[in-house]
């Protein structure tokens, strides 16, 4: 158990390396090719003096310690986003197998469909991480992370047949869409309505009204404080995709529970 705990941190760190790149370049917005996501080309250099990065100055983790945290060449400071975001993934990936592990059904399959499901929630766990990150610092939602998404996840609910799945993704990405063309895309962009899909498609029915729901309260909540503290004024918008993140890790893990609780009050 200790040596899989392992395996799944030197797999997080290095799987966080690797959604660092895409995080930095989508922010970066470094297009190098019209075909290609900007994180499939070109090779990693220092943000200060555009020096190409060698590989062992790229291990994750490990080359920011021995460094000391600063760029070997002009010794200026590296992001502390690197190496946290690194850990938050490693951590993730020991989290998602723990928490699996405590599902009956999981424990009940084996080989493939375990390794499938488990991966399966590594790659959308980590595709939130990106999303949030990402559209936090710039406002964009990439395409290059949601498409993957919805395809992967399509795929996963055809080979499990859970058809009702796809009615909670088009109906949340109907509501988007809706608010999207009433608002004039000045409330929400339409990022958010490709995501509001995978949402569904990901969550079903009742976890993605429990996440919306949650996404609204929590934007709002948000969005007040940053008035009262002055650093918004009434009129200016702000990202809307890390709420609905928030929303969806919520909805997932506890999304079931919250709704029937919510639903034993109204009875």
């Amino acid at each position: 158990m200790i040596f899989t705990y392992f395996l799944l941190f030197i797999l997080g760190l290095v799987t966080g390396s690797f959604l660092n790149v895409i995080i930095y370049r989508e922010i970066a917005d470094q297009k190098k090719s019209k075909y290609l996501p900007s994180w499939l080309t070109g090779r990693s250099y220092c943000d200060h003096c555009r020096k190409k990065i060698s590989w062992y100055d790229n291990i994750p983790l490990v080359s920011y310690l021995v460094l000391g945290g600063m760029c070997r060449y002009c010794h200026k400071k590296i992001s502390r986003q690197y190496p946290l975001v690194e850990l938050l993934t490693a951590f993730e990936f020991i989290w998602l197998y723990w928490l699996l592990g405590r599902f009956s059904f999981f424990g009940r399959l084996e080989g493939f469909y375990s390794a499938s499901l488990l991966l399966y929630w590594l790659f959308m766990f980590s595709s939130l991480l990106v999303i949030f990150l990402v559209d936090a610092k710039i406002g964009i939602i990439p395409d290059w992370v949601i498409i993957p998404g919805i395809i992967i996840s399509s795929l996963r609910l055809i080979e499990s047949g859970r058809w009702q799945f796809f009615l909670a993704g088009l109906a949340a990405g109907v509501f988007f869409l809706t608010l999207y063309l009433i608002t004039s895309a000045k409330g929400l962009g339409f990022g958010d309505v490709k995501l509001g899909f995978l949402m569904g498609l990901f969550l079903g029915y009742p976890a993605i009204l429990v996440a919306i729901l949650l996404a609204f309260l929590t934007g709002a909540f948000f969005s007040v404080m940053l008035i009262l503290s002055g650093k918004k004024h009434w009129g200016q918008t702000i990202a809307f995709g890390p709420f609905l993140v928030v929303g969806t890790i919520i909805a997932k893990l506890w999304g079931i529970y919250m709704w029937q609780w919510y639903v034993s009050l109204l009875i």
